[in-house]
This record gives C-alpha cells, sequence and structure tokens, in this order.
C-alpha cells in the first residue's frame, strides 16, 4: 500500500524471487578488465528522483562498479557507440536502473539500446561481443504494486511487461536474472526507500555470489539468420536514414526536459 514502511510490501523481485530487504558527468571510473559490473542509470528529471537517485549514489559508493547517469553523460542524445560497447565489453553483468515510462525504459536509455546493441556485434552473424553476460533490470514505479492487476488501471501484473527486456537479453545471448522492482516510489515511506537501496547496493557488491543464480539456466541461443538481415547496399538510403534518425534525435533531446510522463503517476520515481 502506499505510504507502508515494510520493505517487502513495496518491493519485490519479479517471478516469485523474494527480497529482504550532483548527478553524474561523462564516463567515471571505468571497471577496467573483465568481469566487472556496468550499471546504466536513466533519469530525465534526477532533482524530481526519490528512489532512482540514491541508487545511483549508492552504486557509485561500491567498489569495482563502472556507473554511467546516461542523460548527464549524453544530454545531446548523441550517444558515443564505440566508448560504450568497450564498456560492455568490460562487464559481466550489465544493470539498467531507470523508472518505468509508459510501461517501458525512459527515451534515452531506448535509442542507447537502439545504437549501442548494434547488428553484427551484439547479436546476429558475428554479433558474440556480449554473450555469456548477465542483465539484470532494476526498476521503479510510480504507482503502487495493487495497480498492476486486471482488475485494476494497469489492468496487467507487472511481469506482462518484461518480455522486451528478457527478450533482448535473450538475442544478445544474455542471461536475464530476475528484475528487483521498488513499485510506488512517490509515496513510499523513508523506511521502504533505504531498505531498498541498500540491499541493491548489497547485490551489487556480492554479485555474482547469489543464490538464485545458480537456479537459472543459461539464456538459449537465438541465432538471427543472414536471410533476416540482408546488407543494406543503397548509399542513398542510408543517407535519407540517418538524416531522418538525426532529426528524430534532436527532437527528442529538445523536448525531453519538459516532456517526460512516468507510467501514468508523474516523474518522480
Amino acid at each position: 500500500m502506499p505510504g507502508e514502511t515494510h520493505p517487502g510490501a513495496l518491493l519485490s523481485y519479479v517471478r516469485g524471487m523474494t527480497t529482504t530487504t550532483s548527478m553524474g558527468t561523462a564516463a567515471e571510473s571505468p571497471a577496467g578488465g573483465s568481469g566487472g559490473i556496468y550499471v546504466l542509470a536513466a533519469h530525465p528529471h534526477w532533482r524530481d528522483s526519490r528512489v532512482n537517485r540514491r541508487m545511483l549514489a549508492a552504486a557509485r559508493g561500491v567498489p569495482g562498479v563502472d556507473v554511467n547517469d546516461l542523460y548527464g553523460t549524453y544530454p545531446d542524445f548523441a550517444i558515443d557507440v564505440e566508448a560504450e560497447q568497450a564498456r560492455l565489453a568490460r562487464a559481466s553483468l550489465v544493470v539498467l536502473v531507470h523508472p518505468i515510462h509508459w510501461y517501458s525504459m525512459p527515451a534515452l536509455q531506448k535509442l542507447w539500446v537502439d545504437d549501442v546493441l548494434a547488428y553484427g556485434w551484439a547479436y546476429g552473424p558475428g554479433g558474440t561481443a556480449l554473450q555469456g553476460k548477465d542483465l539484470w533490470l532494476v526498476a521503479t514505479t510510480g504507482s503502487p504494486e495493487a495497480s498492476y492487476h486486471p482488475q485494476n488501471y494497469h489492468r496487467y501484473f507487472f511481469d506482462a511487461f518484461l518480455p522486451p527486456y528478457e527478450q533482448t537479453a535473450a538475442l544478445c545471448g544474455m542471461r536475464f536474472l530476475p528484475p528487483m522492482i521498488f513499485y510506488g516510489a512517490r509515496s513510499a515511506g523513508e523506511a521502504a526507500v533505504k531498505a531498498h537501496v541498500e540491499t541493491f547496493a548489497e547485490r551489487l557488491g556480492s554479485y555474482p555470489d547469489w543464490p538464485e543464480i545458480e537456479e537459472i539456466d543459461a539464456c538459449i541461443a537465438c541465432p538471427v539468420p543472414e536471410s533476416d538481415r540482408p546488407a543494406d547496399n543503397d548509399e542513398v538510403g542510408k543517407v535519407v536514414s540517418d538524416a531522418f534518425r538525426a532529426a528524430m534525435v534532436h527532437g527528442l533531446a529538445s523536448t525531453t526536459a519538459s516532456t517526460a510522463p512516468a507510467d501514468g503517476n508523474g516523474k518522480a520515481a
């Protein structure tokens, strides 16, 4: 219920897993080497955040974790694909931290997925850079958990909105770990927020020694045949496509500051 201070009422691992429980500049403290953790935090309104802002700060305090505030790093939405792919290559665990916006991820996080997880690098023929890595979603909702129910206004249980995340991991050969979801961020009590942030930091610090990991099967292979994605030899078409994309990115960047609805319940998650 909104405002409840007992952690278990407001945060949980989806799929039945239970829990006990300056916003940054570019390229902060790369972990270096392999086997690290890369945290991608995406919130277009950090000043308004009650939970994500504190998770970002907590992640920065965990040794060996590479933390990237996407909206601080790329305010113009011009993502450095090579730099991002290099950071991914160094990590064994990729963590997506963000509020749920319209049953999905914030706009810049989606653009990051579109640009960085490229065909031939992350998936498709030759796209093996992420195979064997783990993907962990850590998200917040503005609405309480009870609202994600067939008899309530979101009409579905929350896990109905997870397949795009899970399939993104699968297509890249990654293992999708049970998401950590904090419900009702707008009205949650301080004790619940504090417990959630502490649990998040503890999980980062203890990875990969999580009990449930041993029970999770490796991701099944999802190869994409070359015939399903023929090479584009039309240079004119490519130029037009690039110009259209640049215009769209410019439009997104110019409107983000004023428009970023969060799961129909504001932007304070």
